[in-house]
């Protein structure tokens, strides 16, 4: 057999696909609404998505049999982080959060009934979803186990009360993935259930959308009441006091995802600081001439090179079918801050020019660095990681003894 050469790897056909689509398509909506998708509405939202079906790029995430393309997580990473040059491509392409990661949780968690009524219109990209975790203080944030919102059984169901905050596409979704404490307290471990709430019930309600510093999400980030909320039996995800269990099936997936979309926007900032400083002079010579300007190029291409090979090490981590808990937090913690960097630097190379809006960095600067926070803020990360290598060592020493 003769060897393949890489223009004749499907895969490459794919990659140059979405490129263009996110090119032609994806940043020209992108300029118009000068980066803001927080009130983009369910019209666009369809247009954009019919446009990427028409292209051939829609759903990467998305099993073949739900309509998508079916990528495995290695294809995923170069797929999301073309997608993600546009703060739009995500979107568009039906592979932006919350409703990637959800739809993972459903394709692994949900039986038939639910599969039908919730997973099927989301990976068709008929409606829009939210995942309800997070609380106010001192409720569930980065210890999870701070869980305040409870569900009781009532009548022939369960009655849902608590306040949720921060609650990403909540304003327009159809459906919330609730998690509800059913036992125990706040502090303990276990406990938790996820419940399937569909948004017009009478007593879910989005009370307001947060003014944040990123703007790049549909439907923004709400605070959320759930007030004597009554859902059937059928509206349990899962096993009753498997919630915690179940949002790790979500959580290293997701995490690593966002990591392959903002990789999309440090690149492309890294595109634009270059191409300005080709085209622009200082003492003499070309911008991108500058020893100082050639090593904040040389640094932002090292941060996302090195981005990409922690991604590589978890995607091939869960398409091994491990868990990735670990290489998902070491992936997270460095391309969240690595990606902040990049996009630092090419402000600075971009000068006053990058600070308005002129050029979309000022933009890209918002929307990263609230990357930081998103799915477990650095310091929680650092912590898991931290507490994974010492019980590691300890086995290890365990085992064989000191060297």
């Amino acid at each position: 057999m003769s060897a393949q050469h890489p223009g004749d790897d499907p895969r490459s056909e794919l990659r140059q696909r979405i490129e263009r689509f996110v090119r032609d398509t994806a940043i020209p909506i992108e300029e118009r609404l000068g980066g803001s998708l927080h009130h983009a509405d369910d019209q666009l939202r369809t247009e954009l998505q019919d446009a990427a079906r028409a292209a051939g790029v829609f759903g990467p995430t998305i099993p073949v049999e739900l309509g998508g393309l079916g990528l495995d997580r290695t294809a995923q990473a170069w797929a999301l982080e073309a997608a993600g040059y546009s703060l739009v491509g995500p979107l568009a392409m039906n592979c932006a959060a919350p409703d990637e990661g959800n739809l993972h949780l459903l394709a692994e968690v949900a039986d038939a009934h639910q599969r039908e009524r919730y997973l099927e219109p989301l990976a068709r990209g008929s409606v829009r979803s939210c995942f309800a975790m997070t609380e106010p203080s001192p409720g569930a944030g980065s210890d999870p186990r701070l869980l305040r919102t409870t569900a009781t059984p009532h009548g022939d169901g369960w009655r849902i009360d608590g306040r949720k905050w921060f609650i990403t596409g909540a304003v327009g979704a159809s459906f919330a993935i609730c998690m509800a404490r059913t036992s125990g307290e706040p502090e303990e471990p276990g406990g938790a259930t996820m419940f399937l709430v569909d948004t017009d019930n009478p007593g879910m309600q989005v009370k307001r959308e947060i003014r944040t510093l990123d703007e790049a999400m549909i439907g923004g980030h709400g605070e959320v009441v759930f007030d004597r909320c009554h859902v059937g039996p059928d509206a349990v995800l899962g096993e009753v006091g498997r919630g915690f269990d179940y949002a790790q099936v979500r959580l290293a997936p997701a995490r690593l995802t966002h990591c392959m979309r903002w990789l999309g926007i440090a690149r492309r900032s890294l595109d634009i600081a270059v191409v300005h400083g080709t085209q622009r002079r200082a003492f003499g010579e070309r911008l991108v001439d500058l020893g100082l300007t050639q090593q904040h190029i040389a640094d932002c291409v090292i941060d996302i090179e090195a981005s990409r090979a922690l991604v590589a090490v978890c995607a091939a981590e869960l398409d091994a079918g491990l868990p990735g808990a670990q290489s998902s937090s070491i992936a997270k913690t460095f391309v969240s801050e690595a990606v902040g960097r990049v996009v630092d630097r090419c402000v600075q190379m971009c000068g006053s020019l990058a600070i308005s809006d002129d050029l979309p960095l000022s933009r890209f600067y918002r929307e990263v660095r609230p990357f930081r926070i998103y799915d477990g803020p650095s310091e929680a990360h650092r912590w898991a990681i931290a507490r994974r290598e010492v019980k590691q060592v300890a086995a290890r020493l365990a085992q064989n003894g000191p060297r």
